[in-house]
């Protein structure tokens, strides 16, 4: 937590949510733990934001402490659905509960935030259901088509592209309750199976006590660790080809998968479990990013690696600008000596934020770059560590200290990493108690080969910062010999949720437009899903359209603009010529 600020302090609201509240909904992760800015973070905001202490003495957006009440949105599904819902998971499995709905029917976008917080509620399931075992899922979809009800699901919720929204009302699955065990473990394959609703922590506590869980020789891990990995599920890394920090290495969800199981309008879907083959289309990849537009993933079977985390090494340097810490990245990904674990590397803007972030600010680093020629503003930072069996992460570290050192950074060595370690997965927390007074937070990817990279970093930021008062920062990570993701922050001052959506549209059109993938691994959507036709071409659309018709013709599986397939012609977003 941070240190007692010397001047004023906002009051950061540290009180724990309620538990039917909506700010425990909109709020990210545990109700009861807190994150806000330390003071030098806070006085940055400030100056950069161009507000004042007057701007944090009052709460300008609401804060959510009351219970939720949906008496003016009703449950409007007949009760002969109610019945039969039941009757294949139990009346203890099936509600229409107010907070119940509520707590499943938004993701975690500033704009859905923004929307709670207004009490905008537009889009609500009719009933939750709690499955267990696949055969009930597989049970519920046959139901929901045969009934033509609109079915969503929800998994850990840390959709940031309006994944989970109900547009259609009908029927949400909520696999948090129920459906998160284990189905196999194998170890001479070294593959565990698990259904989709397993959370992350919970996957990966299972493989590091493989020893104890499953007599197995030694520890495991899942190598996929997000962001969102506290509040996320396996299910949800799966259909959106989500990626984690530490993929450089490990690779992202679609290589880590070896097989998966549906459940669809047309009945189930095994795909094979052969780590590679040369059998025509491979169903697996088509499955991925399908975000449960061909139907529900019940079952899944990823690849497992061995857990040495004694062999991490650790490193961070500082570069002296963007291009030359560009130049050294892409020298450190194909001179073919091994990948780093985690690779992430820090525009200038970014990391003047990280300085104050992790704490760099408070060493004497921060003047001992400016004496030999680091300046703020315009330095680049780089942090990671390396993975695997001993003598191949030393060796990949030793790599990587020399490339980076031909290319004149300055090692700092591995405090700064261990720091950034220390934050990764509750830096989230510090946008609802910036929120409280106004200050929005958000993110955009993509992802740039390594000849574009400089025209899509430059050209987006130029629209991003097209709104006045605003922090824009931008890290590279995801790496590859071909490209990398550009991850892009913002923070600004923005009380109404369709303004931001307005902003959020120009930053999406600069991305399309600069010649950047529209997602790197966040999905797509509901909220990207107007660019996807555009993006990939009418006649590659046509793929995707083509298999959403064989497998749901109906278009019951999360309707309502999930990757476009259901969205009217004049909804979609064409910026590049036909």
């Amino acid at each position: 937590m941070a240190k007692k600020y010397k001047g004023f302090e906002p009051a950061w609201i540290k009180e724990k949510a309620g538990e039917r509240s909506y700010r425990s909904i909109f709020r990210w992760g545990d109700p009861s733990f807190v994150k806000y800015p330390k003071e030098s973070l806070y006085l940055m905001i400030k100056d950069r934001l161009n507000m004042s202490d007057e701007d944090f003495k009052n709460y300008t957006m609401d804060t959510g402490f009351e219970d939720v009440d949906l008496s003016k949105y009703p449950s409007k599904i007949a009760k002969r659905h109610i019945e039969a819902l039941e009757k294949i998971v139990g009346k203890d499995n099936v509600s229409t509960g107010d907070y119940e709905r509520l707590s499943v029917a938004y993701g975690q976008t500033a704009y859905e935030m923004m929307r709670l917080r207004q009490r905008k509620i537009e889009h609500l399931p009719d009933v939750v259901v709690y499955p267990s075992v696949s055969k009930e899922i597989e049970e519920i979809v046959k139901y929901c088509v045969e009934n033509k009800l609109p079915l969503y699901v929800y998994g850990g919720g840390s959709s940031v592209t309006r994944g989970v929204e109900a547009m259609k009302n009908g029927v949400t699955l909520d696999m948090r309750k129920n459906f998160n065990k284990v189905i196999d473990f194998n170890e001479i394959d070294q593959t565990i199976t698990v259904q989709a609703g397993m959370s992350g922590p919970k996957l990966e506590e299972t493989l590091n006590n493989a020893q104890i869980n499953f007599n197995a020789k030694r520890a495991y891990t899942c190598g996929h660790f997000p962001q969102s990995f506290e509040y996320s599920s396996v299910g949800g890394w799966v259909v959106t080809r989500g990626s984690g920090q530490n993929s450089t290495y490990y690779g992202c969800i679609s290589d880590i998968v070896l097989s998966q199981k549906y459940a669809t309008p047309i009945g189930e879907i095994n795909t094979s479990h052969y780590p590679r083959e040369a059998t025509g289309p491979n169903i697996n990849q088509i499955m991925m990013g399908s975000e449960g537009t061909f139907g529900v993933l019940t079952e899944v079977t990823l690849k497992v690696f061995r857990y040495m985390p004694e062999n991490r090494k650790r490193y961070s340097f500082m570069f002296k600008d963007w291009p030359t810490a560009m130049a050294a990245a892409r020298e450190i990904m194909q001179n073919e000596s091994g990948y780093s674990s985690v690779f992430r590397l820090s525009d200038p803007e970014e990391t003047n934020m990280m300085m104050r972030l992790y704490n760099v600010d408070d060493t004497p680093l921060g003047p001992i770059l400016e004496k030999l020629g680091y300046k703020d503003m315009e330095r680049c930072m780089f942090l990671g560590f390396t993975e695997g069996e001993k003598g191949y992460s030393r060796n990949t570290y030793r790599n990587i200290k020399k490339i980076a050192r031909k290319f004149g950074g300055f090692f700092m060595t591995g405090f700064v990493c261990k720091s950034w370690e220390k934050g990764r997965f509750n830096d989230p927390y510090l946008r609802d108690t910036m929120m409280d007074f106004g200050i929005v937070t958000d993110t955009l990817e993509c992802t740039v080969n390594w000849s574009n990279m400089e025209k899509v970093h430059r050209e987006v930021r130029k629209v991003c910062h097209a709104l006045p008062n605003t922090v824009v920062t931008t890290h590279m990570s995801h790496c590859y010999p071909q490209g990398a993701n550009l991850y892009f922050i913002f923070i600004t001052a923005m009380k109404d949720a369709e303004e931001f959506k307005k902003y959020h549209t120009t930053i999406l059109d600069a991305i399309q437009k600069s010649g950047a993938a529209v997602s790197h691994h966040h999905g797509i959507g509901k909220m990207f899903a107007p660019w996807l036709e555009g993006y990939l071409g009418r006649n590659e659309y046509g793929v995707i359209k083509a298999i959403k018709n064989y497998f749901d013709p109906d278009y019951l599986m999360n309707p309502g603009g999930t990757i476009g397939l259901d969205l009217k012609e004049n909804e979609k977003k064409f910026l590049k010529e036909d």
